[in-house]
């Protein structure tokens, strides 16, 4: 069983050896490079920061998640990412991060989860289709990769989201 807990600082080395992994496959993010810890923690919102952990506490997926805006009337609505460790694949480590992710989310108040994933990469679109997201739209060309087997080319993303079924209980 994958054990989840809270991301520290000290996670940072196995985050960043996760996301290069990603980075360099080309199907999981348009970034070409891994940020400091400095940057990251900066961008992501504590409250709902995981690490899923081996025997040996060392972190083999994470999740992690941006407020989408500062304006107010956003406060509920972030955009997530999750990895998984390429030796770890195939094991439920995504899923349990994935339901640790939404379990915490809505503990805090968020309403909305959203992320964007490549329409190609079909292991992500299953798991999140699994865990109640649903796809609302595509952006077709949004931007050019710069790595991996699609340098060089537009891609397109696919938006999806999950509403909460705690919070924003008023939405439509």
């Amino acid at each position: 069983m994958t054990r989840i807990r809270p991301m520290t600082a000290r996670d940072w080395p196995d985050v960043e050896r996760i996301l290069a992994a990603g980075i360099a496959g080309g199907e999981a993010t348009f970034e070409t490079t891994t940020p400091t810890w400095e940057a990251f923690d900066a961008g992501k919102v504590a409250d709902v920061r995981l690490v899923a952990v081996d025997a040996d506490d060392r972190a083999v997926g994470w999740v992690a998640a941006s407020r989408i805006s500062a304006r107010e009337v956003y406060r509920g609505v972030v955009e997530h990412s999750v990895y998984v460790d390429p030796a770890h694949t195939g094991r439920g480590v995504g899923r349990a991060l994935l339901d640790a992710f939404i379990d915490a989310a809505e503990a805090v108040g968020y309403w909305t989860i959203q992320s964007s994933v490549f329409p190609e990469n079909r292991v992500s679109l299953r798991l999140h289709e699994n865990a109640g997201f649903r796809i609302v739209g595509r952006r077709e060309r949004i931007a050019r990769s710069m790595l991996g087997p699609h340098a060089g080319h537009w891609r397109d993303t696919l938006l999806l989201e999950r509403r909460s079924t705690r919070n924003g209980s008023d939405l439509p």
